[in-house]
């Protein structure tokens, strides 16, 4: 069994630092490889690979952008009458994919429109997610890169988004029917919405191209207080042979790297070389 492999979310991690490029940086001292943004729209593309290169590391997933962030815009996948702002942010995200060496792009579906029923819209926001998964898929392939949907639980974190459990997740997925379209696992939000961790990531983890952890409810460090026993997730995530990137996507309860001692822990077991970072 490979020894998992951890990737810093800079969008979360090291919130004292004012830059990603100084993100980057900081997580590279503290012994990450790899890294992932949430939108890295509002820095160059060139600065920030060159700070994850100086920093060692590789970057692995991005999201596709928000849309409208003053209208409450969480995505637009989904969201009728979206599709050609959709396809528009689908070819930013390519461009910012390729020139950082990143392979991966999270697919955000969006949130039900503000007012709307979610039961009464939610065929046509399927038929329009299909829509636009179909092309991202083309589009994507043309440039070897995969495409992950992520389901958001709706219970605490984002009332409105469409896209919410695993198993709709993977019904969508197999009604596009395209290889280079993957299942994006946030523990977070799969605790929240379904619970069943272990089936749930023993029956999904065939399509699963991406991993994320946060305790349960804080969001905070998988060894603080909740409801989530990590190290037998991890050892089950083990077990299933997964060996994709596991994601810190979780907001710091005090100073990022004094809170990476979990970590620190888990490569010592495994001997990792930078366990003493």
């Amino acid at each position: 069994m490979a020894p998992l492999r951890f990737s810093a979310n800079v969008s979360w991690l090291f919130p004292e630092l004012p830059s990603l490029a100084a993100r980057l940086r900081a997580a590279g001292s503290s012994g990450f490889e790899a890294a992932e943004i949430n939108w890295p729209y509002a820095e160059p593309p060139e600065a920030l690979a060159r700070a994850a290169r100086e920093a060692g590391l590789q970057l692995v997933l991005i999201c596709t952008p928000q849309g409208d962030r003053e209208k409450g815009e969480m995505g637009l996948g989904a969201v009728p009458g979206r599709q050609a702002a959709f396809r528009e942010g689908l070819e930013q995200a390519v461009l910012y994919a390729k020139a950082l060496g990143c392979p991966r792009i999270h697919l955000m579906a969006g949130r039900v429109p503000q007012g709307a029923d979610r039961a009464a819209v939610r065929g046509e926001m399927e038929t329009v997610f299909l829509e636009n998964l179909r092309h991202a898929a083309g589009v994507l392939a043309q440039e070897n890169l995969v495409g992950l949907l992520e389901p958001i639980n709706t219970r605490i974190s984002n009332p409105r988004y469409f896209l919410d459990t695993p198993q709709q997740a993977a019904a969508i997925l197999q009604k596009v029917g395209r290889p280079n379209l993957q299942l994006q696992m946030d523990i977070f939000h799969w605790q929240i919405m379904d619970g069943n961790l272990t089936g749930n990531i023993r029956e999904f983890l065939p399509i699963v191209g991406h991993v994320q952890v946060a305790q349960v409810p804080v969001r905070g460090e998988p060894s603080s207080p909740g409801e989530l026993n990590f190290p037998y997730l991890f050892q089950v995530l083990e077990d299933e042979g997964y060996k994709g990137f596991v994601g810190c996507e979780y907001q710091p309860q005090g100073d990022t790297v004094e809170g990476l001692s979990w970590l620190r822990s888990y490569w010592e077991k495994q001997g990792h070389p930078r366990a003493g970072q």
